[in-house]
């Protein structure tokens, strides 16, 4: 059974880095510093909703239902990540009623992420 590599220490919660590196057929072993990625540092519910994210091609009305959360719930979590890898979260400017109710004529929304957004003006 494998697990998945701790990135964060159990101590201190700083960041782990990979200093040992074995083959099992063969038995070689490396020695050096080896970085982890950016990924791995994110925790199992991040990496939950990166994986449906992508699954989903970054379409937030499918991300909604896969997940059963709200427009708003899925920008969150999503600012959350972009957190999480280090990046700053750019904060969209909210969207305007008149482009909500055009949103949702042209079928991009639901009624429900409609009034979601509203609530967010």
């Amino acid at each position: 059974m494998a697990y998945r590599i701790i990135s964060k220490c159990p101590v201190c919660s700083a960041k782990l880095r990979v200093t040992r590196l074995k083959c099992n057929k063969c038995g070689t072993v490396i020695e050096n510093d080896f970085e982890l990625s950016k990924f791995e540092y994110l925790s199992s519910e991040q990496l939950n909703f990166m994986e449906v994210f992508l699954k989903c091609r970054g379409n937030i009305k499918d991300v909604e239902k896969e997940l059963g959360i709200s427009y708003p719930t899925v920008r969150a979590k999503l600012d959350d990540v972009v957190s999480a890898l280090g990046y700053t979260v750019i904060k969209k400017p909210t969207v305007s009623s008149k482009e909500v109710l055009d949103m949702l004529e042209r079928g991009e929304i639901t009624p429900e992420q409609a009034l979601n957004m509203m609530k967010e003006e």
